[in-house]
């Protein structure tokens, strides 16, 4: 044995009876890796330190950063994820599947066109509108999750929000999760948080392994431990391929033999 066996949840998925939970929205944390792993086989390289608890990767270009810092609080931001440019962030019930529509985007290469994010949530039967002064709302039909990009009271300057939020019953509300993005973070990434945001298919949970029992449907999954790691192996894999992809597409292209260097030749060459 090169290691003592040690109860953690580093032993998932083999170690719990796995449910599959709806709506994944409201599903709860599930486990980080689905997001920190996906980046690393990207080609993102942890520089955490070790004796802290968190995580800190940079992509190898060292152009976006993700740090994770769990806080006392869920409702603080633990994901806080960035550019030279743009910002992000997400609180610790946000479900890692719908981080991970961000994040994954983040490995892939960006669209010539900046997509639409308001006709994603209009197909998932999200209602949609905007007021005179450009702030858009879009809400959940549970009436508790919302996404919007408005001005502050004082200024111009737009940003994103996502939330869920409980109703107290004394008027106020509990924040479940929430991100917060600056409005210079590229749609596409935007895009690909609200595709993995509405997307119907149930994420893997332990049973009550999740911050409201009564908002979700659980029902024991086919897939347990040996499926769900295939599942995951095979994730790491097209994340690879993806940010190989990428990469490819980016890097300078080469200049051909008969390129502009040779043909500036030519002339000289005949006037001998």
């Amino acid at each position: 044995m090169t290691r003592p066996y040690i109860v953690s949840k580093a032993n998932e998925p083999w170690s719990t009876i796995w449910y599959d939970t709806t709506p994944r929205h409201l599903a709860g944390p599930g486990d980080p890796r689905h997001v920190t792993q996906a980046l690393r086989a990207g080609g993102w390289k942890n520089f955490g330190e070790p004796d802290l608890p968190h995580v800190v990767l940079a992509s190898p270009d060292f152009q976006h950063t993700l740090v994770l810092e769990p806080t006392p609080d869920t409702s603080g931001a633990w994901w806080r994820i960035s550019s030279q440019r743009w910002y992000a962030s997400f609180g610790g019930n946000t479900p890692a599947e719908v981080l991970a529509g961000f994040t994954d985007a983040l490995l892939r290469t960006a669209p010539k066109a900046e997509p639409d994010i308001w006709p994603t949530l209009h197909a998932a039967g999200w209602t949609h509108e905007r007021d005179e002064r450009g702030n858009e709302y879009a809400r959940h039909p549970d009436g508790i999750t919302t996404m919007e990009r408005s001005a502050t009271l004082t200024s111009d300057y737009f940003s994103w929000k996502a939330e869920v939020a409980l109703p107290t019953g004394l008027g106020g509300h509990h924040m479940l999760w929430h991100a917060h993005f600056d409005d210079r973070t590229p749609r596409h990434l935007l895009a690909g948080f609200a595709t993995a945001l509405v997307d119907p298919a149930p994420v893997a949970r332990g049973h009550y392994a999740v911050p409201h029992s009564h908002l979700v449907a659980q029902v024991e999954s086919g897939a347990q431990g040996e499926q769900l790691a295939a599942a995951h192996e095979a994730r790491l894999k097209a994340s690879r391929a993806a940010a190989r992809k990428a990469r490819r597409s980016a890097a300078p292209t080469a200049q051909p033999p008969n390129g502009p260097a040779s043909e500036s030749a030519t002339p000289a060459t005949r006037s001998r």
